[in-house]
């Protein structure tokens, strides 16, 4: 047993930490930073050790699928494994093939690699259309994969707006999706996501790991940084002692819609830490409604869903807790 706090990964009805292990870091070079194998099979076997039980991977992540089969095949009953297709095995880092051919090369390679005879959730690495899913017999593929057992579940590393209609086809078990406090677009969709029945896995949930990132642009903040949101929202004020990161954490652990977040460190302090702060829980709904308020009015707001745009497909099964 875990002190880790579970939530239900919507219809799947596994109970999963609400800390996941988000596994590119494991990469290596040069698609990453060096990391010894020595230091991958430490951080791998530290995770599990602390009771974390959702392990996040990708074909695309290097030599990650490779590690986590060598190092913790022996373990594999301890922990929830997801991993992506659609990445072409042995191709360039975001390559992508949504061919029948390439879904099931691609899953068959990681099932390879990770020394296992099933993944349980394989993801969509991109946000499709319907079209695009349907088009090559890319998600016909995955689902014949799905009926021989060698996919227990299926989602989508989604974002809107393809994320809705993603949401629509009620053929994904679960949805990987970005959100943070500086990053609040995804955030009512996540919670119809949840309403529907679907497992929500949130990426990004502490605003890309450090303060001292925070001065890069990327492709959802437009004209600004996380720090200049940060900033803006006054956010310090409302510390109380935590760190920035801590806060950020707790504030994404907050979302009533979330199952899990991902978090990926090749730092076994940085766990550590990770692990303290998800044992707490989320912030007090005070200091959520509080935030929330002041970063509205720093540009960080949530993207509007039609109330029509998903059906209700069950109970918000992910917002159970133990």
């Amino acid at each position: 047993m875990t002190d880790l706090p579970t939530r239900l990964l919507g219809r799947t009805g596994v109970r999963v930490t609400t800390l996941g292990f988000g596994a590119m870091e494991l990469r290596g070079a040069p698609r990453g930073p060096e990391l010894s194998d020595q230091e991958a099979e430490r951080i791998l076997n530290d995770v599990l050790d602390a009771g974390i039980n959702f392990i996040d991977t990708s074909i695309d992540y290097g030599r990650s699928e490779e590690r986590i089969g060598r190092f913790l095949s022996h373990r594999r009953h301890e922990y929830f494994l997801a991993s992506k297709c659609g990445c072409v095995v042995g191709g360039a880092q975001g390559e992508h093939v949504h061919t029948a051919q390439n879904i099931r090369h691609g899953v068959e390679n990681s099932l390879r690699l990770l020394k296992t005879d099933h993944l349980d959730l394989v993801q969509f690495h991109r946000s499709l259309t319907r079209q695009e899913l349907e088009q090559d017999g890319a998600l016909e593929e995955a689902l014949k994969l799905k009926s021989e057992g060698k996919v227990r579940f299926l989602g989508v590393s989604g974002t809107l707006p393809n994320l809705v209609e993603q949401i629509e086809l009620g053929v994904f078990d679960a949805f990987q999706i970005p959100y943070s406090a500086l990053q609040r677009e995804h955030e009512e969709v996540i919670g119809k996501a949840a309403q529907a029945g679907a497992g929500t896995i949130i990426r990004g949930g502490v605003a890309r790991g450090a303060p001292t990132d925070w001065q890069r642009t990327n492709y959802m903040l437009p004209g600004t940084t996380m720090q200049d949101r940060w900033e803006r929202a006054r956010l310090d004020e409302l510390l109380d002692g935590l760190s920035r990161i801590e806060f950020t954490l707790r504030f994404t652990l907050s979302h009533p819609g979330l199952s899990t977040t991902i978090v990926g460190t090749r730092n076994p302090k940085h766990l550590r830490d990770n692990l303290e702060f998800a044992r707490k829980g989320p912030l007090p709904r005070e200091v959520v409604a509080e935030a929330k308020r002041r970063l509205s009015q720093a540009g960080s707001t949530p993207e509007a869903v039609p109330a029509s745009g998903v059906r209700a497909a069950g109970a918000a099964q992910a917002t159970a807790q133990a």
